[in-house]
């Protein structure tokens, strides 16, 4: 019979990484209005089987799908498969949903976290593709956009402590396999990351560039400037830490305008995507145990900080495959739907 919501055809490509499956779940627990979801993936994933709610979906192949009839592409397969297949799949009428960083920068993509910019997803149409931010860069501007709306921001300091998970399967496998090595006494192999990563910390993500920041570090600057203000300076230390799933991150956020921290606590209270946990005692802040599964970025630890003029301290933490990934992405969606930007495609009967 009529339906009210139009109703979308999804592909999701790399649906067998952890953001592609991760995607997956936040579309059926949102109960994204898709009347058929694909499973994509390269053709050594073909015929894996991944789960989308209750359903259980088989993997197609990349290289053979026609995305004549599909709506939105959620991708989630790295940089060189997206280089490749967004324009291919964007000329052939679908909007893509790009999680890697290959198109962040491109000034005919719009990059956007919905609860910062969503107005900004407007720009869509030049090539039928919108960028996911890095997912440090995602849970760093949900915070500060209401603070720099009320006191303007001239300057972020940001230290972070970024999960394995963000390394993909293969940093989780890496983590689990050393600790249960160094716990029976046996050699531990390093393959994902440079330098052991269980009980110890990697001030490394990415590669390094020319003037000694990494590339992850470089990504927050410039993505963060793209969605919040190009105005804003920004510099990051990005450290890799032994932690399954959610990024922690330290921030240091110095205004043009005063605000005390407990009208930093009263705006970050009502702003959308935000979770204010902040008592001042033993276990009174949120941990990336507590955020993982959760959709919010949460917010801990704001005090003002007295080393300069208009300055504040926070605490951040964010579970990165979802709100820094694959939510994120899901949302990006729905804001195209709900500000009516894209219609169905007429499917054959």
């Amino acid at each position: 019979g009529p339906c009210a919501l139009p109703i979308f055809k999804v592909a999701v490509v790399g649906a067998t990484g952890n953001v592609g499956r991760e995607m997956l779940n936040i579309l059926s627990e949102r109960r994204f209005p898709a009347d058929e979801v694909v499973a994509l993936a390269s053709r050594k994933s073909m015929g894996v089987e991944v789960s989308y709610g209750d359903k259980t979906l088989k993997c197609k192949s990349l290289d053979q799908y026609d995305f004549s009839d599909v709506d939105i592409c959620l991708m989630s397969a790295g940089g060189s498969v997206s280089k490749e297949w967004s324009p291919k799949i964007g000329a052939q009428g679908a909007v893509v949903i790009d999680n890697s960083s290959q198109w962040r920068m491109d000034p005919d993509v719009p990059l956007i976290v919905p609860e910062v910019n969503a107005a900004a997803v407007e720009g869509f149409r030049k090539k039928n593709i919108i960028a996911n931010p890095n997912c440090s860069t995602a849970q760093l501007v949900v915070a500060p956009k209401p603070l720099h709306d009320k006191a303007k921001i001239k300057r972020v300091v940001v230290s972070t402590y970024q999960s394995v998970s963000g390394a993909g399967k293969d940093g989780m496998d890496e983590l689990d396999r050393q600790t249960k090595a160094l716990y029976s006494l046996q050699d531990v192999e390093m393959k994902k990351f440079p330098k052991r990563i269980a009980f110890n910390l990697i001030p490394h993500i990415d590669v390094f560039m020319d003037d000694g920041f990494t590339k992850e570090e470089w990504k927050m600057v410039v993505e963060t400037k793209k969605i919040l203000d190009p105005k804003i300076k920004l510099t990051a230390t990005c450290v890799r830490v032994p932690v399954f799933i959610s990024h922690s991150e330290a921030v240091n956020i110095e205004f043009e305008n005063p605000i005390t921290a407990d009208e930093a606590r009263d705006v970050l209270r009502n702003a959308p995507g935000c979770i204010v946990i902040d008592k001042r005692e033993p276990g009174g802040y949120v941990t990336p145990l507590e955020a993982t599964g959760e959709d919010a970025t949460y917010i801990s630890r704001i005090r003002e900080d007295a080393t300069v003029e208009n300055g504040l301290v926070l605490w951040c933490v964010s579970d990165n495959l979802r709100k820094g990934a694959a939510l994120n992405a899901v949302q990006i969606a729905e804001c195209l739907i709900n500000r009516k930007l894209i219609q169905a495609k007429q499917k054959a009967a």
